[in-house]
């Protein structure tokens, strides 16, 4: 496989003293997940792509990253982000990482 073919590195990491969690592509900034911090819980606010990875597949890879960290941390999440709600609707197996007053809202 020639360099050309290589698949992108994609890396999620968080940034907590920014309250964001940033997606990496070959170590370029390609989106954020903002979200707001309240003891073991993390209110998801805004998710955005930057414009030139748009259409990728970033968004979901982002926010898979987003809910495997929390649950790997025992965090819960309050889902705000529009995006986020979408994506937790389409992946019923992560409503554990919801906070249980908010699971109701995807499932319904």
């Amino acid at each position: 496989m020639s360099p050309e073919e290589q698949p992108p590195s994609i890396e999620v990491v968080e940034r907590p003293t920014e309250l964001h969690y940033e997606i990496r592509v070959d170590g370029e900034l390609a989106g954020k997940a903002f979200y707001e911090r309240e003891g073991n819980s993390r209110t998801l606010t805004h998710t955005e792509i930057d414009s030139a990875h748009e259409g990728k597949g970033l968004g979901g890879k982002l926010a898979a990253g987003v809910f495997a960290d929390v649950r790997a941390r025992h965090l819960t999440v309050i889902p705000r982000c529009p995006f986020m709600v979408s994506y937790l609707q389409r992946h019923p197996d992560l409503i554990d990482v919801v906070e249980e007053p908010y699971r109701s809202e995807l499932t319904a």
